[in-house]
């Protein structure tokens, strides 16, 4: 549940303000080039996709973890 409440936290900080420095909003590379990831906290991570439509930018989330989880999935 604490987890819960600070992706809810964090997810309410990136929509008012991606950038928001508390974030570390950063580019990845491969194997997750083209992605980008949020911090939730010192080791929790969102991974999320930016589309560009219309002149609007969306942002999809595809996964939630550790860093370690995640270092992991490109294997």
């Amino acid at each position: 549940m604490r987890i819960r409440n600070t992706v809810d936290e964090r997810v309410a900080i990136f929509i008012k303000n991606p950038q928001d420095l508390i974030l570390n909003n950063h580019a990845l590379r491969e194997p997750y080039q083209g992605l980008r990831s949020i911090d939730i906290t010192s080791n929790w991570r969102v991974i999320y996709k930016e589309i560009h439509e219309g002149g609007e930018i969306s942002a999809y989330f595809v996964l939630l973890g550790t860093h370690e989880l995640y270092e992991t999935e490109s294997n």
